[in-house]
Order: C-alpha cells, then sequence, then structure tokens
C-alpha cells in the first residue's frame, strides 16, 4: 500500500503553485508534483488533492488586479496613489497562506 499525505507540506503547495502558472494541463502537473515530493522524500500528493490546489492557485492568482491594471490605473488616476502602490508590491494570495488559515 502507498503511503499518503494526510496534510500538503508547504514546499509541495509552492511547488503546485510555481507550477500552476503555466498553461499545462492538471496531469502534467500532478506528474511533476508527485516526482518532486519522491525526491524531496515526502508521500506523493493524490490527484484530487493536486487538482483542487491547482485550481485555488489559479482562482488565487486571477482574483488580484494585474500589473496592467494598475499601470492603467497609475495613468488614469482614478484611485490613491498609495492605494495602488500597496496593490503594486503587496504580495499576492499564496496556498502557503490558505493552509495556514485551517489550522
Amino acid at each position: 500500500m502507498p503511503p499518503i499525505a494526510p496534510r500538503m507540506p508547504a514546499r509541495l503547495l509552492d511547488v503546485i503553485e510555481r507550477l500552476s502558472r503555466r498553461s499545462e494541463r492538471i496531469a502534467e502537473i500532478n506528474r511533476r508534483v508527485g516526482a518532486e515530493a519522491e525526491r524531496m522524500g515526502l508521500p506523493r500528493p493524490s490527484y484530487q488533492q493536486v487538482r483542487v490546489l491547482v485550481h485555488e492557485a489559479r482562482r488565487l492568482r486571477a482574483s488580484g488586479p494585474s500589473r496592467v491594471d494598475v499601470v492603467v490605473d497609475v495613468i488614469q488616476r482614478p484611485r490613491r496613489s498609495d492605494e495602488l502602490v500597496r496593490q503594486l508590491f503587496d504580495a499576492p494570495p499564496r496556498l502557503r497562506d490558505r493552509a495556514s488559515e485551517t489550522k
């Protein structure tokens, strides 16, 4: 029986987040995450777990303003400049942050 991973280590969350930026299929991301988990000496996460986390990472990345949106806002000045600077330099939400919220 293969070992199972009850909780996703932060190192693998970072790998999933990085790989989810590509336009690869989730099955390929799952293969790469599994290989990386084995390299790190960790149990391979399930396909279902990787699929849910890839969708969540992509949703989190899409929820914030893009850099183009921020540049357009700077040019048009519809918002205060300190708010724009905060949006540009604040880190976007990450899977790792979401995992710590559920503990």
